[in-house]
């Protein structure tokens, strides 16, 4: 009994080198019967798995810089609770499900599926962001010093957020076709590459919020208030770069390392909540923690409280419809993993009634985040990894999940502690993030047979996506300028957008490719050679995943005695 309560609640540390027993604990479908003080606790665990995703894109995208919004502490802390309230209404809709009246369609999922921001957000985001600067849409100010200031730009957020509710009807429409056609549309190649590019766009942002942020004190002005960052007139305040600022990303990031390597189950799962705790108490002992934001509060907020001013940017368009494309991509790759890990059928009519109900939702989520004042929101992959190791894929274990995340997004005094945590301790947080992103997309492209016409495919992909991601302006002074047409002006800056965006250039060159070059034939005389003689990567290899207790053979689970 000792075993199985120790092995449910993953309380028993990893140490390196030692055989762990397989997994005992029961397992707990979609529907079963669970004692509640069960249910509290596997819901706590699921939010505090999903928290530092969930506020991450929010943080990043209101904050300083060329590519950010640079919006006052107030709204910043409204956006943040809007963030987290639409995730846990829209986590209602996928763990529950609706039936449309008179079809054969559903909204949402039916299985334990908690939805946060998406990081494929960001890079289309900031890359709008940056264009409206740059064109003059938002406000920037050149300092004595020469320091270029931008101002607060809300009405590029508005512009975001209509933009982003138009496309998402691209996720509505293709979720109404079968799961094996989008497959077939977007197969595992292009997913990987989509994936490793975006975690590897990302890093840049990551990293110089680890030095100390993106805003102007970035370029070490010799004076003025950006001498130090965020401010000078910030508690402790660091120059960028500086040693100070070094030490506390890397308390964050060598702590989440850590866990993931000798923490429990339960450790591993909240590995970065711990990680961000850990850096703000020295933080604190440093004195760079500024609690005023946090009395200065409001007490409660909710939707609405705050508004922007919706509007449809041109430019946006086409690089937000590859990010709902990319969304629809992995919402079908975390369905099918949640009917695995929750023990429902991974083929058939129920679930491809799951992917179309879950797809069906993801898209609304997008139109219904727009009119909440929230970035998009998507089914979140880390609950997945939850279930796997507690073996509880109990629904209503979501919904405690869904409802602490709605209570945290109206009591604002949370938000603004999020917003009073030292941007070093967000870079050392989201580095992490944005490489296991990345890391997905690698091991997803692991499981390829690596033919010579899949190696060209990611070789031409990455040439230009990393590319541009490296030399954001290679493309900046391409097209020309159309002063005196603003319809046309307005397609040229679209198509910078897309091809200075790396993961959309990745996106598009990947499935012009993998739709145009011809399939390679297998060579004779291979065919009576083994897997294991072919390769020892990929689909074929054998692997063993301790916390579940599984070894994997050729996609077939056999699970080991206790």
């Amino acid at each position: 009994m000792e075993d199985t309560i120790m092995a449910l609640f993953g309380i028993i540390p990893h140490i390196p080198f030692l055989r762990k027993k397989a997994n005992s604990s029961p397992f707990y479908g979609p529907n079963d019967d669970v004692p509640i003080f069960l249910l509290l606790v596997m819901g706590i665990q699921h939010f505090l798995a999903v928290i530092g995703g969930i506020i991450t894109p929010t943080i990043l995208i209101s904050g300083a810089g060329s590519n950010a919004l640079n919006l006052d502490q107030d709204l910043r802390q409204y956006m943040i609770s809007a963030s987290l309230i639409v995730s846990g209404i829209m986590s209602f809709v996928q763990i529950i499900r609706f039936k449309i009246p008179m079809t054969r369609y559903y909204i949402g999922a039916g299985l334990l599926q908690i939805t946060g921001v998406s990081f494929a957000n960001l890079p289309a985001a900031q890359a709008i962001i940056s264009n409206m600067y740059s064109s003059g849409y938002c406000p920037s100010e050149i300092l004595p010093d020469g320091t270029v200031n931008q101002l607060p730009c809300p009405d590029a957020f508005g512009a975001i957020l209509g933009t982003q509710m138009v496309c998402a009807l691209l996720t509505v429409c293709i979720s109404f076709l079968p799961p094996r056609v989008i497959r077939k549309l977007f197969p595992k190649i292009v997913t990987g590459i989509v994936l490793l590019v975006i975690g590897s766009s990302l890093m840049t942002s990551a990293m110089k919020n680890w030095a100390g942020g993106s805003g102007p004190c970035m370029s070490r002005p010799e004076s003025g208030d950006f001498a130090l960052c965020p401010t000078i007139h910030a508690p402790n305040a660091q120059q960028w770069g500086s040693a100070v600022n070094f030490g506390l990303g890397a308390s964050v990031f060598f702590t989440i390392t850590v866990l993931e390597v000798v923490g429990s189950v339960f450790l591993k799962n909240i590995s970065v909540i711990v990680g961000l705790v850990v850096g703000c108490i020295i933080a604190a002992c440093v004195g760079m923690f500024d609690s005023s934001d946090i009395v200065s509060a409001p007490a409660a907020t909710f939707l609405w409280v705050k508004t922007f001013n919706l509007s449809i940017y041109g430019p946006g368009v086409i690089p937000f419809l590859f990010v709902y494309l990319d969304m629809t991509i992995e919402c079908l790759g975390d369905l099918t993993a949640a009917c695995d890990v929750s023990g429902t059928d991974i083929t058939g009519e129920v679930f491809e009634s799951r992917c179309q109900g879950g797809l069906l939702a993801d898209g609304l989520s997008g139109i219904f985040s727009g009119l909440a004042t929230s970035m998009g929101v998507v089914t979140f992959s880390q609950n997945n990894g939850v279930i796997a190791v507690t073996r509880c894929a109990n629904r209503y274990a979501g919904v405690v999940c869904a409802s602490l995340l709605i209570i945290f997004g109206i009591f604002s005094k949370i938000s603004a502690a999020f917003l009073a945590i030292p941007a070093p301790l967000i870079g050392g947080m989201s580095v992490y993030l944005f490489a296991s992103v990345a890391t997905s997309g690698i091991r997803i492209l692991g499981y390829m047979e690596w033919s010579r016409r899949d190696r060209v495919i990611v070789a031409a992909s990455l040439a230009l996506a990393l590319g541009v991601s490296l030399v954001p302006d290679w493309f900046t002074h391409v097209m020309p300028k159309a002063e005196n047409n603003e319809a046309l002006q307005g397609f040229y800056d679209a198509i910078t957008t897309v091809v200075s965006t790396g993961y959309i250039l990745a996106g598009i060159v990947s499935i012009l490719l993998n739709l145009i070059l011809p399939y390679e034939e297998a060579v004779p005389g291979n065919d009576n050679e083994s897997t294991s003689e072919k390769s020892i990567a990929g689909a074929d290899r054998v692997f063993r995943d301790e916390e579940a207790g599984t070894i994997h053979i050729n996609n077939t689970d056999h699970r080991e005695k206790s």
